[in-house]
């Protein structure tokens, strides 16, 4: 097998253009002899992006478990489907009459699908509940003093599948396992704080919980542990309050807080709005309840528009938020065909990938964010991707901006004085026995190289990886000048 391996790697570094074969070939050669990447699944491909030139690749057209750099692949399509400048649009209105004071129907919220509605990642944007506090004043400036009615949340804009069905059961009640409404609201998340013993073993205390989130119940079978590390996990369903945590946390902690998925986001936001009107002495005399208004039965009173899109994707790919991508999924789909379902929305970024002539037939997408096993999608498929919207892209400055450069968000292992001045911008993936980075590397103006390099059941540590992989991406900077 080593035979055949290196009669590879000769071959394609032969036709190569313009490469110091002999520190790449080395690099990658060490990479792959560790036994923990021996037995492991590996593809690279480095292309020059003007000239469509290929600089090296290893098994480009193989398929892989991307993890999350199949955000890239979502991201880049709704940014050129949707436009860096659409903004989701929540509104605030009513059914009914008003009369004297008093509104004889309901209110309601229509959900728009923003996935920032008071996100912790837009706290300028949306600060300290401060868009809920404008809505009870607009309530009011609309001459309501009460109501009469319920308030109603409008979420049919999106199908009431909120993760994919894929995703497994110890991702789903955790932060990253949140899922997609037409009316998300905080992330979709809550906080628990815990207190634990001075010796490992032993239980631990759920000290707070925050927000509260009514109909929501949390058995805590969390340990102390020797261990510094975050080892809880909370284990819970969509539309089901009953949850459980499981794990370990560090020992000795008077406060030690994690995040989990919360599975009434919308119940949560209506909740906190009939505080604000309270607040402002206005009383709604019904419970809020999910259902459709129907358009001839709706009045405006208030729009709240989100960040543009082209924020919201760099918040997406620099800090690689699953519910983001989610969001574009089904936001496409909706805007295409009226409801956001994420079998339409994943129809609709295949197609567009296609109609711009790229090989769709290395592309299996279950999900946006990558977070589902099931997807699968080849390095050559990805560096096209990058390559189309660094040449051809309506919106590729955007889009670049988006990826972390080394040192920043999710590429914060990697050591900015090998890739000064942004030469380098990539975008991570990382799930158990996977890891994947794409990316852009620039070793000088004017000339710039679209990679992939995807690792899949590699048995070595996470830690490891990365340094192997960062010293595989050094030499492409190295040596592409």
């Amino acid at each position: 097998m080593k035979v055949r391996f290196f009669l590879a790697i000769g071959f394609l570094f032969i036709w190569a253009p313009a490469f110091t074969q002999t520190s790449f070939e080395k690099q990658l050669q060490n990479f792959l002899e560790q036994p923990a990447y021996r037995n492991a699944s590996v593809g690279i491909q480095v292309v020059e992006s003007a000239t469509g030139k290929t600089f090296f690749e290893h098994n480009p057209e193989q398929l892989f478990i991307p993890a999350s750099v199949l955000k890239v692949v979502t991201s880049a399509a709704a940014l050129e489907i949707l436009g860096a400048d659409y903004h989701f649009k929540t509104k605030l209105g009513y059914s009914g009459k008003i009369e004297n004071g008093v509104l004889k129907g309901n209110l309601v919220i229509v959900g728009g699908g923003d996935p920032s509605l008071g996100s912790e990642y837009f706290r300028n944007y949306y600060p300290a509940s401060g868009f809920l506090e404008t809505w009870a004043a607009q309530v009011r400036a609309a001459g309501i003093q009460k109501v009469e009615g319920h308030l109603v949340l409008d979420c049919s804009l999106y199908d009431t599948e909120p993760v994919p069905p894929t995703w497994i059961w110890e991702d789903m009640g955790n932060y990253y396992g949140a899922g997609a409404s037409a009316l998300t609201f905080y992330d979709n998340l809550f906080r628990i704080s815990f207190r634990s013993q001075p010796k490992a073993g032993l239980p631990t205390e759920i000290v707070a919980m925050r927000p509260q989130i009514k109909g929501l119940t949390m058995r805590n079978e969390v340990l102390s542990s020797d261990s510094n590390r975050d080892l809880a996990y909370v284990f819970g369903s969509p539309f089901d309050g009953d949850r459980v945590v499981r794990g370990t946390i560090p020992k000795n902690r008077k406060s030690f807080t994690i995040r989990a998925s919360n599975p009434f986001p919308e119940k949560l936001l209506a909740d906190d709005f009939l505080a604000h009107l309270a607040r402002k002495g206005i009383f709604v005399s019904g419970d809020s309840e999910i259902n459709k208004v129907e358009p001839a039965d709706f009045k405006l009173i208030y729009v709240t528009e989100s960040p543009s899109l082209a924020e919201i994707v760099k918040v997406l790919n620099h800090e690689s938020v699953n519910l983001f991508a989610e969001h574009l999924v089904k936001q496409v789909a909706a805007e295409k065909n009226g409801t956001g379902t994420r079998e339409s929305g994943l129809n609709l970024i295949v197609d567009f990938w296609k109609s711009k002539g790229l090989d769709v037939s290395q592309l299996i997408m279950e999900d946006g964010s990558g977070l589902s096993h099931f997807n699968a999608v080849s390095p050559a498929f990805l560096v096209s991707v990058l390559n189309y919207m660094d040449q051809s892209g309506r919106y590729s400055d955007d889009f670049w901006k988006s990826l972390p450069s080394a040192g920043n968000g999710t590429l914060h292992y990697f050591d900015p004085r090998l890739f000064p001045q942004n030469s380098l911008r990539a975008k991570s993936g990382s799930m158990t026995r996977v890891r994947c980075y794409i990316g852009y590397i620039s070793p000088e103006p004017g000339k710039r190289y679209s990679f992939s390099v995807m690792v899949n059941h590699f048995s070595g540590s996470h830690l490891n990886a990365i340094a192997e992989i960062e010293k595989l991406l050094y030499e492409v900077y190295r040596n592409g000048k």
